[in-house]
């Protein structure tokens, strides 16, 4: 069983080693840029774990679990440009340091190296593994669709918003469990499972992002805080804040929200502190650990190695507890 770490590495190596062409240097190298930032890694993370939890190595699993990470981020490179957002990781996003253009571009060469990498997959899974990549990759952009047209309904649900966030999110870990379940060797039914596995887990990392996003620190987040806030975004956190407010206290909540010549961080702190009165960060929490426990409740019906098996639940504990 591998560690973490060296799994990582290879992640990270492999990543510097894919042809990625020097010429023309402003398509290829903001890809480079974007993928040299770093991250946790965790998508082709969960790809490797899953396809080692009967314990078993695919030596051919690499190259497959990188398309997801590549995948990934090429979603991050549009988000930013459709988000404005001036961050990402801590450094600037592709578009500040390039430019809107050739952030576009660059994503859409990063969205054709995704596929040439998993068509790496033995050719036996790979029809499956295609057809389910298809349509996670689809799923992912209907909801970056919902979540630009949630900024102009004034009234979104809380199971709006959840299945908004399933397919912008979940669907890709749940994606990432499942291709590593058909590479791992199980049937077709617990590839399915494990699907809802990291289905459940991205829906809980989601929420855990809302939260960070407003009560992280900047430095451990990397990206701006109380960017959701200042760009009016329709989170769990603002939507169950709608919800439970009174009269006066909703009144000053979309003030707050129809603001536009105000200074960002008295915002933040305006809306902050209508969020703690309310007790908005602990309904959240109860939330978001309602579909860890789910995750992990499931994990224990799959017929697993013990050793694969904790090695995963170790792996995806410590990203439950991360700050950032």
């Amino acid at each position: 069983m591998e560690s973490i770490i060296t799994l990582r590495k290879s992640i990270d190596t492999r990543l510097v080693q894919l042809e990625v062409k020097a010429q023309p240097r402003n398509l290829y190298e903001p890809i480079g840029y974007l993928l040299a930032l770093g991250g946790k890694r965790f998508r082709p993370l969960l790809v490797l774990l899953t396809a080692q939890l009967r314990g078993m190595q695919n030596p051919k699993a690499l190259d497959p679990a990188l398309a997801v990470e590549v995948f990934h981020n090429f979603t991050l490179m549009h988000d930013d440009i459709m988000d404005a957002a001036p961050l990402r990781r801590g450094q600037p996003s592709v578009h500040e340091k390039w430019n809107q253009n050739t952030a576009i571009l660059s994503g859409d060469a990063m969205f054709v190296k995704a596929y040439q990498l998993i068509t790496k997959i033995d050719p036996s899974y790979l029809l499956l593994a295609m057809n389910r990549f298809n349509e996670t990759a689809l799923e992912v952009c209907e909801g970056q669709q919902l979540d630009l047209d949630f900024e102009q309904i004034v009234d979104v649900s809380q199971a709006d918003y959840l299945e908004m966030i399933r397919l912008k999110t979940a669907v890709l870990l749940g994606f990432s469990m499942e291709l590593g379940g058909i590479m791992g060797g199980f049937g077709r039914e617990d590839q399915e499972r494990l699907y809802k596995v990291g289905e459940n887990l991205g829906l809980g990392f989601q929420l855990m992002d809302d939260l960070l996003d407003v009560y992280g620190d900047q430095q451990k987040v990397g990206k701006q805080v109380g960017g959701d806030i200042i760009a009016n975004k329709k989170t769990f956190l603002m939507i169950n804040a709608l919800d439970l407010a009174g009269t006066d206290v909703r009144s000053q909540l979309n003030g707050w929200i129809s603001m536009r010549d105000v200074d960002s961080m008295e915002k933040v702190a305006g809306v902050k502190n209508i969020f703690n009165d309310l007790g908005i960060p602990q309904l959240v929490k109860i939330k978001m650990d309602a579909y860890f426990d789910e995750a992990f409740r499931l994990l224990k019906t799959i017929d697993c190695d013990k050793e694969g098996l904790d090695f995963f639940n170790n792996f995806a504990k410590s990203l439950i507890k991360r700050e950032g």
